[in-house]
């Protein structure tokens, strides 16, 4: 049995788009999350989907029971897959994922999806704290352009900045082709 978990943050229609809150890179990370999944799947590796919804009906962006909170089409969950539904950014916080992990004996987890500056951050941060060895899939990753006092920070400059936290603290960064190689 595998120790190894592969955890897909948020990688749902309402980052698309045709969503709400569409991403740069959405598209090409969630080729990419794709081409992990299906490996994962191959090596044995359990696959915990995590989604995002908000707890009101009136959220106007992941909307309870909306085409937007669905998990996008290319990276479904199938069979027994676990799918854990947060209202936070942090996919630990007020979830079952950390007992999920522990009773299977997980000690290292990979993650990717979306945002990476907010539950993809919120998240490997999480499990660098509880312990767990984490490695990123920063091309299976995508987010978007914020603004800070005025300053535009552009997508990739927001991602670079996130994966440089990652690497220099709480894990391992890769890019795809590196991750499927092992």
């Amino acid at each position: 049995m595998s120790t190894q978990a592969l955890i897909v943050v948020d990688i749902q229609n309402e980052y698309f788009p045709a969503g709400k809150l569409p991403l740069v890179g959405i598209e090409e990370a969630t080729a990419n999350a794709a081409l992990v999944i299906e490996s994962a799947r191959q090596k044995g590796h359990t696959v915990i989907h995590v989604r995002h919804e908000m707890p009101s009906a009136e959220a106007p962006i992941f909307t309870p029971n909306s085409k937007g909170v669905e998990i996008n089409e290319r990276v479904k969950p199938v069979d027994d897959e676990t799918v854990i539904v947060k209202h936070y950014p942090n996919s630990f916080r007020n979830t079952p994922l950390k007992d999920i992990l522990d009773n299977a004996g997980i000690k290292d987890i990979t993650v990717m999806g979306a945002m990476s500056h907010m539950c993809v951050d919120a998240t490997v941060r999480a499990a660098f704290d509880y312990g767990y060895g984490v490695t990123t899939v920063e091309d299976a990753c995508a987010t978007m352009d914020l603004e800070f006092n005025d300053t535009q920070v552009p997508a990739v400059q927001v991602h670079a900045t996130i994966m440089a936290a990652f690497e220099f603290m709480y894990g391992e960064v890769v890019d795809t082709q590196t991750w499927l190689a092992r």
